[in-house]
């Protein structure tokens, strides 16, 4: 059977951009706004506390945090007292690390942050299936992957841009099924963790080509029509046929943007009997031609030149 999580980090395309050491002694703030890149932190010394999102939680050592659209957020000591003279928004170069807080003073926190990006064009949409906010404590797994990234991000290896990606799959893929919190907030880790909708969701992902009707998804689930439709929207935040669709037409981006693949070809591969029906429903649904999409979406001929 299709993995549906899987599918859809695959599909976000995430790709490294950096990562770094920061450290806070005294009292010490940092407030950053962001362009909707995701963000993510493991603590590897000490304590400190994260706002964002309208959450607060404390972090210790071990913790690891991923906001996939960071926009806003803080990050400050806890519980520790302002330091003579020393603003807490101070910033430091140190050798290794950047300090905040007292540059002299003993560190109360030592995180690994960093960012990276979604390459795909749909990037918006899967996410918004994806909690705001993940935070896992003592994941051994999780922080061991997190120093894979770092050190292959700053070394110069052959192949270096492949493995990063990978171990970016890797580590969204293992911080998403570690989300143990009890109240997962509505998208597609709260439909996976229903086990009658995550046997549709299993099939829709792994035939996304058949001509789906909610009775058929509702026979997956083995479910009544209406209790399927009821509990996929409650859990999922959209209809079943309305996920199809977005589903669907995230897929049709990727494939648009590769070389070689004609429209009546993607039209099959998603599930559309002629190349007319898959642009009409693409027009509606993204806004433009499919044809004028591609041609918008690949780079040029010359660019590798």
């Amino acid at each position: 059977m299709s993995d549906p999580l899987a599918d859809i980090v695959t599909l976000l395309q995430p790709a490294a951009r950096y990562s770094k050491v920061v450290s806070g002694a005294g009292m010490w703030r940092v407030d950053r706004q962001e362009t909707g890149q995701p963000f993510y932190c493991v603590v590897l010394e000490g304590a400190s506390q994260l706002s964002a999102e309208d959450d607060r939680i404390i972090l210790r050592e071990g913790d690891f945090v991923l906001i996939p659209a960071a926009h806003s957020f803080t990050m400050s000591s806890l519980g520790a007292e302002l330091s003579p003279g020393i603003d807490p928004l101070t910033v430091t170069m140190l050798p290794d690390e950047t300090r905040h807080g007292d540059p002299e003073g003993a560190a109360n926190a030592r995180l690994l942050v960093g960012h990276f990006s979604f390459g795909s064009p749909d990037a918006a949409l899967l996410v918004s299936l994806l909690p705001q906010i993940i935070h896992i404590s003592g994941d051994n797994r999780l922080s061991a992957i997190v120093h894979l990234v770092t050190d292959e991000a700053r070394a110069e290896r052959p192949g270096k841009n492949m493995i990063l990606a990978r171990l970016l799959e890797v580590l969204l893929v293992e911080a998403l099924r570690s989300d143990v919190v009890e109240e997962t907030p509505r998208g597609i880790l709260r439909g996976l963790k229903d086990a009658r909708l995550a046997l549709a969701i299993r099939r829709l992902h792994e035939d996304p080509a058949r001509e789906w009707t909610v009775e058929q998804l509702a026979d997956e689930a083995a479910l009544s029509r209406s209790a399927f439709f009821n509990r996929f929207r409650h859990a999922m935040g959209l209809a079943p046929m309305e996920y199809l669709i977005s589903w669907r037409m995230a897929l049709a981006k990727n494939l648009l943007r590769q070389d070689g693949i004609g429209i009546q070809e993607i039209a099959l591969r998603i599930g559309y009997g002629s190349a007319s029906a898959f642009s009409t429903a693409f027009t509606r649904f993204v806004g433009l031609p499919p044809s004028r999409y591609a041609e918008q979406a690949r780079p040029p001929a010359n660019a590798a030149a």
